[in-house]
């Protein structure tokens, strides 16, 4: 009789581990999908303001620009024109960025980083620890300096 009531409680166990796992895995998958969500939101918005910078520059780089050219001509001292050039670098950056391929080659610059530089990505005195944060806290609470790396737990 005990043999068999051990059994049903081993497989219900199994079930319950089963069932744990895959609702996990559900949430995880849920909690990635939003986090892309987010960052794609992010990125949109990203965009959104970059063109929106650039038609603010576009004005003042045709007005700047057309008022330079004009009184050149009138003054006959064409050095007036010179400050176009640095002005035509910046517009020709923000197009890029508004409209061209300059994200993608953000994006593949990132990739390399993350390829072949990751030490560049590591953060200062490592990872935060369970023990580390609770420290941070506890000082944080008694209203005392925290310094890292000296654990309120030893």
């Amino acid at each position: 009789m005990g043999n068999i009531v051990g059994k049903a409680m081993d497989e219900n166990l199994k079930k319950n581990q089963e069932f744990m796992l895959k609702t996990q895995q559900l949430q995880l998958e849920r909690q990635l999908a939003m986090q892309n969500e987010i960052r794609e939101r992010q990125m949109a918005a990203m965009i959104a303001k970059s063109r929106d910078v650039f038609w603010f520059y576009t004005t003042f780089e045709t007005l700047f620009s057309t008022g330079l050219t004009l009184g050149a001509l009138r003054t006959k001292r064409y050095s007036l024109l010179v400050p176009i050039i640095p002005l035509s670098f910046i517009f020709a950056y923000q197009w890029d960025l508004a409209y061209g391929s300059k994200l993608t080659r953000i994006r593949e610059m990132a990739d390399r980083i993350i390829d072949e530089e990751h030490h560049l990505l590591e953060l200062p005195h490592g990872l935060p620890t369970f023990s580390s944060v609770e420290a941070a806290r506890l000082a944080q609470k008694k209203n005392q300096p925290f310094k890292p790396g000296h654990d309120i737990f030893l």
